[in-house]
């Protein structure tokens, strides 16, 4: 018994320690995504490097020998402090006061990636319609989803054929987002300008691509700025599947960009159930992905994510109340 507690000590030793080295490495090179769209990559998998260098910091204070406790402590140390600076600056944000669950001129949204190969797309626009939400803005649409949500509630349908659809009670004044701007791909864009009794406002619906692709992400970006730009921000509305978290320095740019608050703080959206054509199964969501932005007429009454359902992704539901 005594060969074999030394054998297992010392392989918690080793698992440790690579575990450690892992994590404050990949944090450091994170960093590095205020210049390379590839470290950034990295950024987005900033709670797990977290996570991982307080266990090793818990093993070197509880079970590692004092010899190595030092080592130990180094190395977790580093990634504690070094992915804490990615995800700190998201959860301390400050963030406008919120108006009363009561404040006049309300107005609900509902942000949803249906997902292409939604398991059960009977429930979800089911569920989508018992919302009574005035905005739905959803990603990955098609023909099916539209007919079915449109099945179940008479709504107003922008861009009814895009991958980017935007539902809604009231009848858009206007809609279709402005041409590509010369060199800047566009990404999936819907828009639709609305007017109610606290005025007119505009609400534009997005999707990004992978951060895999980095580049092609940020290129996204500034498109879609140019396009925010060709509207009055004070009432508008951006909501979307941007593929990004807040603790990227790609969002906290765009968080910049676009002159809109981000009215999601750290929501984790994405994965619901399965994650890919095999089927995997994850127990929990692990990165907030799906955003909401909105101009500084609008106070966030509630925020929040729905239920799982057909999609690999959460809904996320936020109320909003129009101010003078």
């Amino acid at each position: 018994m005594g060969l074999l507690r030394i054998v297992i000590s010392r392989l918690l030793a080793i698992l440790m320690f690579g575990e450690g080295l892992v994590c404050a490495v990949a944090a450091l090179v994170a960093h590095g995504g205020r210049v390379s769209a590839r470290a950034d990559i990295l950024t987005h998998f900033a709670p797990f490097w977290l996570a991982g260098a307080l266990v090793v910091v818990g093993y070197a204070l509880l079970l590692a020998p004092k010899t190595l406790r030092t080592v130990f402590l180094t190395v977790g140390g580093v990634g504690v402090m070094a992915a804490g600076a990615l995800v700190l600056p998201e959860l301390i944000r400050p963030m406008t006061p919120r108006a009363p669950a009561g404040a006049p001129n309300q107005l609900k949204l509902v942000q949803f990636n249906v997902w292409g190969r939604n398991a059960d797309l009977a429930q979800t626009a089911q569920w989508i319609v018992d919302q009574d939400a005035d905005i739905v803005v959803i990603e990955e649409a098609s023909p099916a989803v539209r007919d079915a949500i449109l099945l179940r509630r008479a709504y107003h349908v922008v861009c009814g054929d895009c991958q980017v659809m935007i539902f809604s009670k009231l009848k858009p004044l206007d809609s279709g987002a402005p041409a590509s701007p010369p060199g800047l791909p566009r990404p999936p864009i819907a828009q639709g300008t609305y007017r109610n009794a606290g005025g007119q406002f505009t609400v534009l619906g997005a999707h990004y691509t992978w951060p895999t692709q980095g580049s092609l992400q940020q290129q996204q970006g500034r498109r879609l700025a140019w396009v925010l730009d060709h509207y009055s921000k004070d009432a508008m509305i951006l909501a979307g599947d941007f593929n990004s978290t807040p603790w990227s320095f790609s969002r906290r740019r765009e968080d910049q960009l676009f002159g809109l608050e981000r009215r999601t703080k750290a929501l984790f959206s994405w994965p619901a159930g399965e994650v890919s054509d095999r089927r995997i199964k994850v127990p929990f969501p692990f990165l907030p992905i799906d955003h909401v932005y909105a101009g500084k007429q609008w106070r966030t009454v509630s925020v929040k994510r729905g239920p799982a359902l057909g999609s690999d992704h959460f809904p996320v539901i936020v109320t909003l109340a129009r101010t003078p």
